[in-house]
């Protein structure tokens, strides 16, 4: 930079002209200003500062330092310290460490490197680990909220928690053997209504409700002709007996839910629905002198009801018992391929002839029977009932003074309705008959010598086995 021209030279310390020197005032010889810059110069050489700066320098370029000044009075000041220059090259200084100690760091520092390496390996490998346990073993899926376990009264989930608490599973033991069977309590004092066929010839009972506590259990009284029984437990708090519908209301396509032990299985609940009523029903008869046999105006539902399910009750949307589940329809016995199980027919004895038996059960052990006091010929294959022409043991068929005599009625006499209701044979008129009780006045009507003719008749009351 000190070969550029300077195209408008300003005046300066370092370049105006020389002034006559001034006299000091101790007489010392005069000194001009430019020997103060000369002895200044000469002292900051001394000092390490280097040559002075060119006078002859552009005006933009840095001013470089003067050095010390000329004190017009002759005193010279102290040199300044050198000044650090950025731009200057500066002196590099090295330690010599020697070779083993820097050898030493080389080995401290690789080995801390590895250190460090596999600190980072074995940390990677472990969050890789939890990473892909946590991928396999919790893996989440949507799933809704949990939900009011709440039901409607009339849906199958109440009326099963309704009823289930007054619902028990009999475990019957006889001279042959042993089975299951299904109740329901009828009142606070430990009644529970079933079936006749589930009590059978009982040595033993116990009653199991839906809580899994058991008890024993002692029989009240059975009736076979209608298939009911009544058992007692005794020494039970907090019995939930059920509440009893009225099945005169029943309807074809009403929806019920049927509660049993199917099979040993407590507390199975199915649901269906009323398929028919007034279905003429027979059961029994093993014993072969027809005293088992029993004769129930059914109500048919399609409900699923299996061996076990006997006794227990078909409830209505209100879980009223309408019904006492006592039969199924199954493949004939002569079927080789017949199965057990249900095929949707299953029968129930209604509540209202089950409320009738189970009072007089409770109150006396025994049922009465409404009868209209004639003998019937079971052999007739025509269509309706007829009288036989006689009684068993050559007594008279209809008996005197009874209420078919009263009525009318004579030997070979054809009923073929009951209450406007068609008679197919000799079971579906005792079937009419035991729907009702004694006392009841029925309308009949019967043909005789191909005339038919319209009876009232009282019903009489027979005691029942």
């Amino acid at each position: 930079m000190a070969d550029r021209q300077q195209t408008d030279p300003a005046p300066s310390w370092w370049s105006r002209p020389k002034e006559p020197a001034e006299p000091r005032p101790d007489g010392a010889p005069a000194l001009r200003p430019e020997d103060g810059a000369e002895a200044g110069r000469d002292a900051g050489r001394e000092a390490g500062r280097g040559p002075a700066r060119d006078p002859g320098l552009d005006a933009s370029d840095p001013a470089p330092d003067p050095g010390p000044r000329q004190d017009p009075y002759g005193a010279v000041p102290a040199p300044r310290e050198p000044r650090y220059d950025p731009w200057a090259e500066q002196p590099l200084h090295t330690v010599d460490r020697g070779s083993r100690p820097r050898r030493a760091r080389a080995w401290q520092l690789l080995c801390a490197g590895l250190a460090v390496a596999l600190l980072a390996g074995g940390i990677g490998g472990y969050v890789g680990v939890l990473a892909e346990r946590r991928s396999s073993t919790r893996l989440e899926l949507p799933q809704s909220a949990a939900a009011d376990r709440g039901r409607a009264p009339e849906s199958v989930a109440g009326i099963a928690s309704a009823a289930l608490p007054g619902v028990v599973t009999l475990h019957v033991r006889t001279a042959a053997g042993g089975g299951t069977g299904t109740g329901f309590v009828l009142d606070g004092q430990g009644h529970i209504l079933t079936n006749s066929h589930v009590v059978g010839d009982a040595r033993e009972m116990a009653v199991t409700f839906s809580t899994g506590e058991s008890v024993a259990a002692e029989l009240v009284g059975r009736d076979s002709g209608y298939d009911l029984a009544v058992v007692k437990v005794s020494g039970v708090r907090g019995l939930q007996p059920l509440n009893l519908g009225n099945s005169e209301n029943v309807k074809v396509g009403d929806p019920v839910v049927a509660i049993g032990a199917p099979f040993d299985l407590s507390n199975t609940v199915t649901a269906g629905i009323i398929s028919a009523t007034g279905r003429p029903v027979t059961a029994g008869g093993d014993k072969g002198d027809g005293s088992d046999i029993s004769y129930v105006d059914a109500l048919q539902t399609d409900a699923p009801i299996n061996p076990g399910n006997s006794g227990g009750p078909l409830l209505d949307s209100a879980a009223r018992v309408v019904g006492i589940n006592s039969a199924i329809r199954g493949a004939d016995k002569d079927d080789p391929t017949r199965q057990g199980g249900s095929i949707g027919l299953g029968f129930a004895i209604p509540v209202n002839q089950g409320k009738r038996v189970a009072e007089e059960l409770i109150r006396t052990g025994r049922a009465t029977h409404p009868v209209i006091g004639v003998t019937l010929d079971m052999e007739y294959t025509g269509d309706g009932a007829r009288v036989d022409a006689k009684g068993e043991d050559g007594k008279p068929s209809v008996v005197a003074d009874g209420p078919g005599a009263r009525a009318g009625i004579k030997p070979g006499d054809v009923i073929t309705k009951v209450d406007g209701r068609r008679v197919r044979g000799g079971d579906e008129l005792i079937i009419r008959i035991r729907a009702h009780r004694p006392g009841d006045r029925l309308t009949l009507a019967v043909l005789r010598e191909g005339r038919e003719r319209t009876l009232e008749v009282v019903l009489g009351s027979a005691n029942g086995s």
